[in-house]
């Protein structure tokens, strides 16, 4: 199902001649409020953004990609649907990836949490993210960005952990 949501958002959005991305984001995305550029239609960036939400319930890794162009819904600029226009390349040629449970005996549960230290460059909040594993299936994941700006690295990894463990209760 979810395959068919992926190849379907592909063909009318990317086209087929597009060389696929071999990552979701550019390493300098340079995702900003682009006041200078050309504006664009707010529906089709919109529609975009909402079906790569919803692929982000089988794909982790292009939920940080996904979330940071949702966060500019207002004044889009064609830099913003280039930005979302790679999500869709990157899923062009990774189509055959999405989760995987096998049938193990292994329950044993492990957490991963990290945070960038001011990554937002216009207001310098952080972003937690972390996964949680149930053997070796991966569970959870989450990605967001923290409501308070942290004063040092080490309180943005603590926002983090703590937001890691909540999801684990």
């Amino acid at each position: 199902m979810v395959f068919k949501t992926a190849k379907h958002n592909l063909t009318p959005n990317v086209g087929c001649d597009t060389k696929p991305a071999g990552t979701p984001l550019a390493i300098n995305h340079g995702i900003t409020p682009d006041e200078k550029g050309e504006l664009i239609d707010a529906t089709l960036y919109r529609g975009m953004i909402g079906s790569l939400m919803y692929l982000t319930a089988s794909r982790p890794d292009i939920m940080f990609a996904t979330c940071l162009c949702a966060r500019y819904q207002s004044k889009l600029r064609v830099s913003h649907l280039i930005a979302v226009k790679r999500i869709l390349r990157y899923l062009k040629g990774t189509l055959e990836l999405g989760l995987w449970y096998p049938n193990d005996d292994n329950f044993e549960l492990t957490a991963y949490s990290d945070s960038d230290y001011g990554g937002c460059k216009r207001d310098f909040k952080s972003t937690s993210a972390g996964c949680q594993f149930f053997g070796n299936r991966l569970v959870t994941w989450q990605c967001k960005k923290q409501t308070s700006v942290s004063t040092s690295t080490c309180e943005a990894e603590y926002i983090a952990a703590a937001s890691c463990c909540s999801q684990i209760i």
